[in-house]
């Protein structure tokens, strides 16, 4: 991996989300050979704070660039002699995109074609963008901008022409804890005798924002163009994980949001029979061009025995005393 990042320079857009800022974080102090780090966002307040949070010693390595991905002219300004970007920025408030349909495709379908187009016009060698277990038979908006933005970003190797360039994507679930996720608000109801439940069926994949991080630069460094890289999560059952908060509360049934599903799936049915085993993870290669189909024969990928995978028929749930453990661990 050393190897991979020496003497790069990585961008990252929405750096200065809870992803973005632990990826920054770990890639400094993990490959000293990098030559720069790149936050690229929209909210200078939280590039201001980032800028205080970490160490001084990264300063040199360390450059911020306030900006929108709506705005492709900005783009092509911060691409300049990048080598790798990881696209994290997005719209992702599932309610929110119910009721502001628009302003998620200008960012998430959009934005992401400018990303497409600013890399292809330098010279950036990687991209890699981070999607959701909603773009996978997508029933909401959101659900729905993602998958498009998948899309884009994989038949982008077909327009790349001989440029030196790889388009690749990783898709998981909520990210324990994140914004989005259902742990802060079972947190708000801490002085309540009761848990807001949307469903008593409901499950969720789990993945934590380490997890999430190691996930990301794995997939950076094993890609060969073209895939859409999905992580092998357990599941948990939401009542479980509200009675691993506090078991002496009740639940109150509220219903299903706008746009919300009772299960997430990472893998549709119709793309199992393109989808290969790497080890901890999987790869979804759907219809790849020639010079990647060539790569994939040379990896010697065996193909998954699946019949779907979602988080109401996962092979691994977690249990109560397992996700008391993750709440201990995350609250540290």
């Amino acid at each position: 991996m050393n190897q991979f990042f020496k003497n790069k320079t990585i961008l990252i857009t929405g750096a200065t989300g809870s992803f973005g800022r632990r990826f920054v974080d770990y890639i400094l102090k993990n490959f000293k050979d990098i030559k720069k780090v790149v936050v690229f966002s929209r909210d200078e307040l939280k590039q201001f704070q980032m800028q205080n949070e970490i160490s001084t010693k990264y300063t040199k390595k360390l450059r911020f660039f306030l900006g929108d991905i709506r705005d492709k002219d900005r783009l092509e300004r911060a691409f300049e002699n990048v080598d790798i970007v990881v696209h994290a920025a997005a719209l992702k408030q599932v309610p929110a995109a119910e009721y502001n349909p628009f302003e998620f495709v200008k960012t998430n379908v959009l934005g992401s074609q400018n990303i497409i187009d600013a890399a292809l016009k330098n010279k950036v060698t990687n991209v890699l963008a981070l999607s959701t277990d909603k773009a996978v038979a997508p029933i909401n908006l959101y659900g729905a901008t993602k998958l498009c933005s998948e899309k884009l970003f994989i038949s982008a190797n077909n327009i790349s022409g001989n440029k030196n360039i790889k388009f690749s994507v990783v898709r998981y679930g909520n990210v324990f804890g994140s914004r989005g996720s259902v742990y802060p608000v079972f947190k708000k109801f801490k002085d309540s005798n009761y848990f807001p439940i949307t469903d008593l069926k409901m499950t969720r994949f789990n993945m934590s924002l380490k997890e999430s991080v190691d996930f990301v630069t794995w997939s950076l460094v094993n890609s060969i163009g073209g895939e859409i890289f999905v992580p092998k999560l357990p599941s948990y059952n939401i009542v479980d994980l509200a009675k691993a908060v506090d078991n002496s509360k009740k639940n109150k049934i509220i219903g299903i949001r706008p746009g919300e599903k009772i299960h997430e799936v990472l893998i549709s049915d119709s793309e199992l029979h393109c989808t290969y085993d790497c080890g901890k993870y999987f790869a979804i290669y759907n219809n790849p061009p020639l010079k990647i189909s060539k790569k994939i024969r040379k990896k010697r990928l065996k193909k998954v025995k699946l019949n779907s995978y979602s988080s109401g028929n996962n092979l691994k749930f977690l249990n109560k005393s397992q996700l008391k453990k993750i709440i201990k661990d995350f609250e540290k």
